[in-house]
């Protein structure tokens, strides 16, 4: 009578898995997607290739699934800020997501890789559908920081929504990408920027 095959626990294949990941985002932060093959990404694992497959089908599902974890990072620095009470101004809320944001501006961190998701998104559906994805969170989140902050009166009343959020959009990438692309941008020099940015103006002749 043959014996049991022991069962493989959840831990074990999710360890597995991880394991891709991270051979993955290291082999791709050095070649970049279209240099890297999947048998460098196997070896850097330092896995079979039945095991590999086991976990992903293709480099776009390997890429996918990068990406879904770098942005949970992301949101993860986000969405506390939007539940904040009190509600804080707009300075306020960019300076604490910059914070959390901070240690993944950099060329090998999440921005480094979603750099290259972006390029990707350009000739990819699959891509584009992602990022289309992925942007649609973040954007809904920076939405919900403008619109308690203007509740609680850190706006002009009437103050379009729509149009703020847009530039709070812009302003989390864009501190990662000078850093990642540039290097040599600290936070407290860009934040002393928004800061000032979003000061009223002074009131001249009075």
């Amino acid at each position: 009578m043959m014996g049991r095959v022991p069962r493989v626990s959840e831990a074990h294949l999710a360890a597995r898995r991880q394991q891709i990941i991270d051979a993955g985002r290291a082999c791709f932060a050095r070649n970049g997607f279209h240099a890297t093959s999947m048998q460098e990404v196997i070896a850097e694992a330092g896995l079979s290739v039945g095991a590999f497959y086991r976990y992903f089908r293709s480099k776009d599902e390997l890429i996918e699934a990068i990406a879904e974890q770098s942005v949970g990072r992301i949101l993860g620095a986000i969405k506390p800020v939007s539940e904040l009470e009190p509600a804080p101004s707009l300075p306020e809320a960019v300076a604490m997501i910059v914070e959390g944001i901070e240690p993944h501006a950099t060329r090998e961190g999440t921005f480094g890789m979603a750099i290259q998701v972006w390029a990707e998104s350009l000739r990819s559906p699959a891509q584009e559908r992602l990022v289309k994805d992925i942007y649609g969170r973040f954007g809904g989140l920076m939405r919900r920081i403008v619109e308690r902050a203007a509740e609680a009166g850190h706006l002009p009343p009437g103050a379009d929504i729509d149009a703020v959020a847009s530039v709070m959009f812009s302003l989390v990438p864009g501190f990662a990408l000078q850093r990642v692309l540039l290097g040599g941008l600290d936070r407290e020099t860009y934040l002393r920027g928004v800061h000032t940015c979003f000061a009223p103006p002074p009131a001249f002749g009075r």
